[in-house]
């Protein structure tokens, strides 16, 4: 299983602790340091849609400027972005086995990793 994201991510690290406290084995992917895959964002994108994986809520998203922002109207411009901006992109992202979690909740997880 390998969770993708950004070590300093205050949600990354909520998520890392919770599969840590349950001696869930994982490999981190460490988006600044080994780069954004873009097979993995293309997988995702056609699974769960390119809107699922841009946080536009996030501070990054609030400092691009207005022409790239505007740029992002689909899964060709949204993955653009999100190499180039690492920092967009919605996390963290787990993939154990082919299946999916993005984003984290305790809720969530516990389901999840019931599977």
């Amino acid at each position: 299983m390998k969770l993708y994201g950004i070590p300093n991510c205050t949600t990354v690290k909520k998520a890392r602790a919770w599969l840590e406290a349950r001696d869930i084995p994982y490999e981190f992917h460490d988006f600044k340091k080994q780069g954004v895959p873009a097979e993995l964002l293309t997988r995702l994108m056609g699974i769960l849609g390119w809107e699922a994986l841009v946080n536009r809520n996030g501070p990054t998203w609030r400092k691009l400027p207005d022409a790239t922002r505007a740029k992002v109207k689909d899964a060709k411009t949204a993955l653009t972005v999100m190499q180039e901006n690492a920092s967009v992109i919605k996390r963290p992202i787990v993939d154990r086995d082919g299946q999916h979690q993005v984003g984290f909740s305790e809720d969530h997880y516990a389901t999840f990793f019931k599977k």
